[in-house]
Parts: structure tokens; sequence; C-alpha cells
């Protein structure tokens, strides 16, 4: 007996049921809501611009790692000319102080796990 057309449509749904978030999103024709950024109140903008901190943190803080390890320079001078100190616990955490506000939120909504609290104190404490 020859089950193709019975393979074919069981197929098609497990296809259409897997794609369905996506189908659910491009219907709605917007994305989930990107958390906003929130500075402290004191400061004005982080080390560098919002959209390069959004877009390359990540890279950023990667440079500074390996740069303040392997060569032992921890000056960095931003692209308007501050001079600032490499460092996650003096510079970055000075002012994003609560991790849930600062950094959780972010992550959370791209889904992604840092290790930065893997060798880092968190600066609440939690």
């Amino acid at each position: 007996m020859y089950d193709g057309p019975k393979i074919l449509v069981g197929l098609a749904a497990f296809c259409a049921l897997l794609t369905l978030p996506v189908w659910m999103s491009a219907a709605s024709g917007r994305g989930g809501e990107m958390p906003a950024l929130e500075l402290p109140a004191d400061q004005v903008e982080s080390v560098e611009s919002t959209d390069y901190m959004r877009a390359s943190h990540m890279e950023l803080l990667n440079r500074w790692r390996n740069v303040v390890v392997r060569h032992g320079t921890r000056q960095y001078r931003a692209t308007d000319g501050e001079v600032h100190e490499m460092s996650l616990t003096g510079t970055c955490l000075g002012c994003h102080t609560d991790r849930r506000a600062s950094c959780d939120r972010c992550h959370d909504y791209v889904d992604v796990e840092p290790t930065c609290w893997d060798c880092h104190v968190d600066p609440a404490g939690d």
C-alpha cells in the first residue's frame, strides 16, 4: 500500500507548525518590543555612541580584555577623543550598576548568555 499522500500531508502540517512563529511575526508586521536603553541620570552617553554600543559592545569588551591581559594597556581613546579605563568593573559597571536593567533585559531579548559573570562579580550581588 502506498501512503505517499498521507506522508506529504503530514510533512506539510509539520512544516507549517514548525514555522508558525515566523508566520505569526510576519503577519503582525513587527518584531518583539526592543528594550529601551537607560543611561544613569548623570550620564549623557556611554564610552562610544549608542548605535555603536548597541551593535558592537561585545566586540569592544573582548578587544579590551585582550589588550589588557596580553599587553597590559589600560587606556582606551574613544572616537570622540575622550580617554577611558579599559575595565568592565571600573568603567561599564560604574554607570550600569543594575545588571537586570542594564544587561539582562537586552541579552534576554536577543537570547544570548554572556560569559562576563563567569569571572566578574555582579555589581548588585544577585
